[in-house]
């Protein structure tokens, strides 16, 4: 398996901690999208939206989107709880974390780390947003120790990536206890510290 992706998104290592995790084989391909090295031809005939990541399968088959990779690279695994239940809360997070935690606290560090914006300058309904997403966190966290309960799952992985970076979007981990002490449980057990 070969994983297109630029070390810099969130997006992209999600999918590269889930294979790690899992023991899959892969060769990791270094897309700088800063430098449009997703927008090359070849780039554009493996996947047309022209996003990392992306990854090339054993089989020859591409497959892009973060979350529909890493559901598929663990299909059947403890990543994925079997319990109906547990799993629809899982895919749960999933899309909550593409549509109301990624698009503000991925977007807000973006703009300061990558594009150098200063934190005041950015819209302060992306901050907001950004605030309210870690506050929702916060609130299951406080109950649970992994997003579905006991067990890391990929909803973990899913929201880790761009949550343990969120500092460099300006956002203040030290307000939200219960999520700081989730990014340590995380990264001890996908291998990141």
């Amino acid at each position: 398996m070969r994983i297109y992706g630029d070390t810099k998104s969130g997006n992209c290592l999600k999918v590269k901690w889930t294979a790690e995790r899992l023991a899959l084989p892969f060769d990791w391909i270094e897309i700088d999208i800063l430098q449009a090295q997703s927008r090359t031809p070849e780039f554009l005939a493996m996947n047309p939206a022209g996003q990392v990541p992306a990854v090339i399968l054993d089989d020859g088959r591409a497959l892009a989107q973060s979350n529909a990779i890493m559901l598929h690279l663990a299909e059947g695994s403890f990543l994925i709880p079997s319990d109906g239940f547990e799993r629809a809360k899982m895919y749960e997070w999933l899309f909550w974390e593409q549509y109301s935690h990624e698009p503000y606290v991925a977007v807000a560090r973006f703009q300061v780390a990558y594009l150098g914006h200063p934190v005041s300058g950015l819209d302060p309904k992306l901050v907001e947003r950004g605030n309210s997403a870690l506050a929702r966190l916060e609130t299951q966290l406080q109950q649970t120790p992994y997003l579905i309960g006991e067990r890391l799952s990929l909803a973990d992985i899913a929201l880790v990536a761009y949550t343990q970076v969120a500092h460099e979007g300006g956002f203040d981990l030290s307000l939200y206890p219960a999520v700081k002490a989730w990014v340590g449980r995380v990264e001890v057990a996908l291998g990141l510290q």
